[in-house]
């Protein structure tokens, strides 16, 4: 329901003068048919094989979720679903996301990062007034590999040593492990485990000896989950790092995992986004902006019916 919930998302950040707005992977559901596709009416009048849903998926996104920002800055990431060959892969998705993957800011910071590097990644980083940010590429079992950890553990060193650079925030796909979602996260794999055990402790170290402050994001878990890393292993190996996991914005909604009373706040069978504000000291405050059916565009409800409108919210979920 991407093209229904994320029109509604693009209208708060408007409301909220956003700097800019961060996906966090999973664009178009790639495994089967996307329902909202399904119900586009050139679509119900004659519908798609497969392979024709393939090939329009992403160009989808872009028209459907992407466009309604505007013109405030949209940074894409790469989820599982953005590699699932052979219909979609990594390269794939490089050449597709390119105007997004390879603006003039995210270029002239990875030639800073790397001089004369022009070699474009699903993985990126950029500093905005103080505050650096990281895209980390956990999509798929065999990340974070060993380019992805030379050159993260490169940057964070440059923003660590870096006066000027008051706040790291990490976002990426799969959570990091050992969270309260460790069943869905890159404890999925065993590479997935051991480096991000190692890119948590590296961004515990920014925190509690740079004295950075440091902020994790994820998705891959269709709800909204504040508190992730209040679990008892990382209260016995180094420390809870603050955490969220936001994949509310149009995939089918999970239950909440076990343990999800230990986190903060938990809530599933919701749409909606997290608003970030940052305070002159660097430090950030969250808020989830809840979606609700009645702030979606009119122009949504007229391409898609308030009867379809209104099962991406009533029914579109796997928690009863």
């Amino acid at each position: 329901c991407g093209d229904v919930v994320m029109p509604g998302i693009a209208e708060t950040a408007k409301k909220n003068q956003a700097a800019f707005y961060w996906h966090l992977g999973d664009l178009r559901a790639i495994y089967a048919f996307d329902e909202d596709i399904q119900h586009q009416p050139e679509h119900i009048a004659k519908p798609l094989s497969m392979d024709e849903y393939l090939s329009i998926a992403w160009q989808d996104y872009i028209d459907g979720q992407i466009a309604p920002f505007g013109s405030i800055p949209f940074f894409v990431g790469i989820g599982n679903h953005e590699v699932m060959p052979p219909a979609k892969t990594r390269e794939g998705f490089l050449l597709q996301f390119a105007d997004w993957l390879d603006t003039p800011v995210l270029q002239a910071q990875r030639f800073k990062d790397y001089r004369g590097d022009h070699l474009l990644k699903a993985y990126y980083h950029w500093i905005d007034r103080g505050v650096a940010f990281y895209f980390l590429d956990s999509a798929t079992a065999e990340q974070f590999d060993a380019a992805q950890i030379a050159w993260f553990e490169h940057v964070l060193e440059r923003d660590l040593a870096n006066p000027d650079v008051k706040t790291i925030v990490a976002g990426m796909h799969k959570a990091l492990p050992e969270s309260i979602s460790a069943g869905h996260s890159m404890n999925e794999s065993p590479t997935g485990t051991e480096s991000g055990r190692r890119v948590y402790a590296d961004l515990l170290r920014a925190q509690n000896d740079a004295r950075k402050h440091v902020y994790v994001l994820a998705s891959h878990s269709h709800y909204y989950m504040d508190g992730i890393f209040n679990t008892d292993y990382w209260k016995q190996h180094g420390g809870v790092l603050p955490g969220w996991i936001v994949g509310t914005a149009g995939a089918v909604r999970y239950a909440l995992p076990p343990k999800s009373s230990d986190a903060h706040g938990a809530l599933t069978n919701v749409y909606g986004s997290m608003l970030a504000t940052v305070q002159p000291s660097g430090e950030i405050s969250f808020e989830f902006e809840k979606l609700e059916e009645s702030d979606l565009p009119a122009s949504v409800m007229s391409r898609y019916g308030k009867d379809f409108v209104h099962w991406c919210f009533a029914e579109n979920t796997q928690a009863r």
